[in-house]
């Protein structure tokens, strides 16, 4: 699906990078190594390292990745690439200085390890930035996963995430313009958290 999806002209979901992204990439120390889970076509993973970050990228989908690297030498940045799925990409421990996770839906059976495992990859003083659809998406037909089991709220993020500490979560409606994809009114959660220093 996802090949096909990137394999599209254009970029699925535009070239500029999530809004709750921008507004929180201040929280990143300078100059941090940042894991980009499920970056897809890289707009985030550009801007970080347009931002002065060592961004590694990784995503189930080479087509992607690729349109991810022509996206950074456009830009005048260099990004590092993975292609790998989430189930069984190795976290290493201690290792980021942000991990960054913009609409990266998958299964409760995979997404409670991957986030313990991002709880752990973490530096102390890291942060953790997520922005998800909440279960009410479901309902609407501005885009995200319509299995609300994908779906993320405040109290499981509160559980998965257990041993950061939460600067930002919440649920809300937001609009959100992200090319095709991702087109008008959502429910969302964010999450800001940081590994104690």
């Amino acid at each position: 699906m996802w090949d096909e999806r990137y394999g599209a002209p254009g970029f699925a979901y535009g070239t500029a990078a999530n809004d709750f992204l921008l507004e929180v990439a201040g929280a990143i120390p300078a100059g941090g190594r940042v894991l980009c889970l499920a970056e897809g076509e890289g707009r985030n993973a550009v801007a970080l390292a347009a931002l002065g970050h060592d961004v590694i990228a990784v995503d189930q989908s080479r087509v992607g990745l690729d349109k991810a690297q022509s996206l950074a030498a456009e830009r005048g940045v260099v990004i590092d690439t993975v292609v790998a799925d989430l189930g069984d990409f190795v976290i290493d421990a201690d290792a980021y200085d942000a991990i960054v996770s913009i609409w990266a839906h998958v299964p409760p059976s995979l997404r409670k390890p991957l986030h313990a495992a991002c709880v752990a990859g973490l530096k102390a003083g890291g942060v953790f930035i997520l922005e998800a659809y909440a279960p009410a998406q479901t309902a609407r037909t501005t885009g995200g996963p319509k299995d609300p089991a994908l779906c993320m709220s405040t109290a499981s993020l509160r559980d998965e995430l257990a041993g950061l500490d939460f600067e930002r979560l919440e649920e809300k409606t937001r609009m959100v313009y992200e090319g095709q994809f991702h087109d008008g009114e959502s429910d969302v959660v964010q999450c800001l958290a940081r590994r104690s220093s």
